[in-house]
């Protein structure tokens, strides 16, 4: 506290030595002036007896020092407070994302079963988790991506599904479209590969490269939603489209029509996007969040507008939720929520060897992001602790202000 700012000095503080003003007109106390330098015991006395509960210390350095100690230990128990309550909301927010996540999966997965038997159903919980995920993501005024899993090591197709309907949203919400186009963005991504059900598994789950007959036969799922869906009568037209073309790149190479540039509705791109980059993280190469992102920019060059990239970019920051990274004081962590001061993420870290791990929060510690790492760069310690194999999926998150 500044000397020069006003201390207020609580009457039973008073002592012999110092000089106080008198926070009373001169008319309501029997000093001459409102300045009184404390002589003597009585002057004490006739101050308490005043009524007031403070006077205000001008000079008495001991005192002066006593106070500014004081305040600045009231001061700075409340910063440790207010630390302590932001760590905790930070907290509290990502397990509650993770709580959101699983339950959005189990409902999309009720509403998957529900398509043939009671499709009237099955609409009208896809719709009901719709309103879910923006509500979610209104939550709180600028809402960030949480790492989360359904503990699969194959992203399922309502898992994924809900992750890509996150990436999309964020995109949505960051290109301020209307909120029946979110609404369109939320459902066209909760069924936009529920086709796949129709393909073999022998093919859907095969591992590494499939043969050109069975990749012909995936490349019909999109066609395969689209008639499960349209038969219903249900599912308006702008979700249906979404449904059959997000397999879609502007430059018409993508499939089934090999749709060009404004051919490809908005909403269908971003949908498009947000599920080519949520791809790459469950393939057998990728699995980093900030290598798929290098993967667009190096192979999806003209594929996707350049805008979207650009959005995209700036949703998941420089260290996307799940990348694993080198910190500033040689610990390793990995990104579990993306902040605004996009190289001190929150993050869960450990030593270099696997010990003592915890959930970090960077802004407080000034600790700073200094090098992604790949998995074979970490110890096996390390491996399990931060649980680095885990699959990667995303869901809203909120940081306090």
């Amino acid at each position: 506290m500044a000397k020069a700012e006003q201390i207020h000095l609580p009457v039973d503080k008073l002592q012999i030595g110092i000089t106080v003003k008198l926070p009373l007109s001169w008319k309501n106390h029997p000093f001459l002036f409102n300045r009184v330098e404390i002589k003597e015991e009585a002057q004490i006395e006739l101050i308490k007896s005043l009524g007031v509960p403070y006077v205000i210390l001008l000079s008495g350095e001991e005192i002066i020092e006593q106070a500014d100690a004081a305040q600045a230990e009231v001061e700075e128990v409340e910063e440790v407070k207010v630390e302590v309550d932001h760590k905790m909301l930070i907290r509290k927010s990502l397990r509650l994302s993770q709580q959101r996540f699983i339950k959005c999966v189990n409902e999309s997965r009720s509403s998957f079963s529900k398509i043939a038997s009671d499709p009237e159903g099955a609409y009208r919980n896809s719709a009901a988790l719709v309103e879910d995920l923006l509500e979610h993501m209104h939550d709180v005024e600028t809402p960030f991506l949480a790492l989360v899993s359904a503990g699969e090591s194959d992203a399922s197709i309502t898992q994924h599904g809900i992750s890509v309907a996150v990436v999309a949203l964020m995109i949505a919400k960051a290109m301020e479209l209307p909120k029946s186009d979110m609404r369109d963005i939320a459902l066209g991504c909760l069924y936009h590969d529920i086709g796949k059900l129709r393909v073999p598994d022998i093919i859907r789950r095969k591992k590494g490269q499939l043969t050109e007959h069975e990749a012909n036969f995936m490349k019909q799922h999109p066609n395969f939603g689209y008639d499960m869906l349209h038969k219903t009568g249900l599912y308006p037209e702008m979700v249906l489209n979404i449904i059959l073309h997000h397999h879609e790149f502007i430059d018409g190479t993508g499939f089934p029509d090999g749709l060009k540039g404004n051919k490809i509705p908005i909403v269908t791109q971003i949908v498009s996007l947000a599920n080519d980059y949520d791809r790459q993280l469950w393939t057998d190469e990728l699995r980093s969040p900030q290598v798929a992102l290098g993967y667009l920019f190096k192979n999806r060059a003209g594929k996707h507008a350049e805008s979207l990239i650009a959005v995209l970019v700036k949703i998941l920051g420089i260290y996307p939720p799940g990348t694993i990274v080198e910190l500033s004081d040689q610990t390793v962590g990995k990104v579990m929520m993306t902040t605004k001061e996009v190289k001190q993420p929150q993050v869960w870290a450990c030593n270099t060897d696997g010990s003592e791990p915890a959930l970090r929060f960077l802004t407080q510690e000034d600790v700073m992001v200094e090098k992604v790492l790949k998995l074979e760069e970490l110890s096996e310690g390390a491996m399990r602790a931060l649980q680095a194999e885990m699959g990667i999926s995303f869901y809203f998150s909120g940081v306090p202000k």
